[in-house]
């Protein structure tokens, strides 16, 4: 099992091959590591070599040549559209004299959300993996790999192995068997259930409307709309999004059944759109934007049109992205989020190894804050 390659593209493996370790029979389904999902974001040109996102995904073979275990994994130059913030560390060493890029990024570029890294279906092959991404590591005379928004599982078998543990806080809604969305209200405390109630009217007096658009619903002209709307929040939040107008086509043709473009409409125009893919448990809010401003739309577009259609195909969950306290008062739940760090350099890994104790136990303290303050009925929660 030590055969070990490197692939630049996802056009240099089968996506049956690669697609039968990301998202096995019967394991839940995630979009975000399927072969599409990857090749979309690298025809595209969004995850490229020109963007700093150059492929090296390692793939272990078994005696056969059949591929046994796969990391996603990318060669960069810079730290952006990561969503586990190491900019103080590259600083720090290379105030010191060191060069922190390039670095290895074992994770799905621009998605904050959870899934597996090591593709691989025993804890044996995916130590190796694990393993083998070290040697790249050398290999490559990168800095350092991260592996981020990994399950618990590998993050707790893996931390320790030469590997800094490093947690964060998401917020999750979940669905407690909800037959509609006034069975989720009445589990929320008084207040915030008025609070939501006076959210959602202000939007309908504002005339507007939404459509939910899955599969071929969904339009060219829906995806030129939706890109005008990304484009204007991304511009306004980070400068340059990250994504081009050809990935939302690519990844509309190949992933069209696991993709909810959720359109809010005032006066007959499409004024507000937000991105969500489908798993076979959970709803993930990647991108919205709007070129109308109204009074709680964003509330509306992403969490609770999100939460109707998560009721309605009755998922499990909706992961709502990256940051946000402010999602706790909408039903939105603390939850961890794990990741995992290895620096060659020993002296960079001892001084961020002390920092992360200190940061873990803030993360901890206040995801217990954040959950005290959870909306829900103290009877219910």
């Amino acid at each position: 099992m030590a055969n070990a390659r490197i692939i630049r593209s996802m056009k240099e493996i089968a996506a049956a091959d690669w697609d039968a370790l990301a998202n096995p029979a019967g394991a839940a389904f995630n979009p975000f590591v399927s072969h599409d999902f990857l090749r979309c974001l690298e025809e595209s040109g969004s995850a490229a070599g020109r963007t700093g996102w150059q492929g090296a995904h390692l793939v272990l073979s078994d005696e056969d040549g059949k591929p046994a275990g796969i990391a996603p994994c990318y060669l960069k130059s810079h730290s952006y559209g990561e969503y586990v913030f190491d900019h103080g560390w590259a600083e720090a060493y290379e105030r010191a004299g060191g060069d922190y890029y390039p670095k290895l990024q074992a994770s799905v570029p621009f998605t904050p959300a959870t899934g597996p890294r090591l593709l691989a279906p025993t804890a044996e092959l995916r130590a190796a993996l694990a393993d083998g991404l070290i040697a790249l590591c050398a290999q490559l005379s990168a800095s350092s790999v991260h592996m981020t928004f990994l399950p618990r599982e590998d993050w707790e078998a893996l931390g320790g192995q030469g590997w800094l543990k490093r947690q964060d806080i998401q917020f999750h809604w979940h669905n407690a068997g909800y037959d509609s969305f006034d069975d989720f209200l009445a589990a929320l405390s008084s207040r915030k259930r008025k609070n939501i109630r006076k959210e959602r009217a202000t939007v309908r007096e504002a005339g507007i409307e939404f459509d939910w658009l899955t599969g071929n619903d969904i339009k060219e002209r829906h995806w030129d709309a939706f890109f005008d709307f990304y484009m204007e929040t991304g511009s306004r939040k980070w400068g340059t999004p990250y994504l081009t107008r050809r990935f939302f086509s690519l990844v509309g043709a190949a992933m069209a059944k696991h993709i909810l473009l959720i359109m809010g409409r005032r006066n007959g125009r499409i004024i507000a759109g937000a991105l969500n893919f489908i798993g076979s448990d959970a709803l993930y809010g990647r991108n919205w934007g709007a070129i109308e401003h109204h009074d709680s739309l964003h509330f509306e577009a992403c969490y609770y049109q999100a939460i109707e259609f998560a009721i309605a195909r009755k998922l499990a969950r909706v992961e709502a992205g990256a940051q946000g306290p402010h999602k706790l008062a909408r039903g939105y739940v603390p939850a961890a989020t794990y990741s995992l760090h290895y620096l060659a350099d020993p002296r960079l890994s001892r001084a961020v190894a002390e920092y992360l104790a200190r940061e873990r136990r803030a993360i901890g303290a206040e995801q217990e804050i954040l959950a005290a303050h959870a909306p829900f009925r103290e009877a219910d929660f």
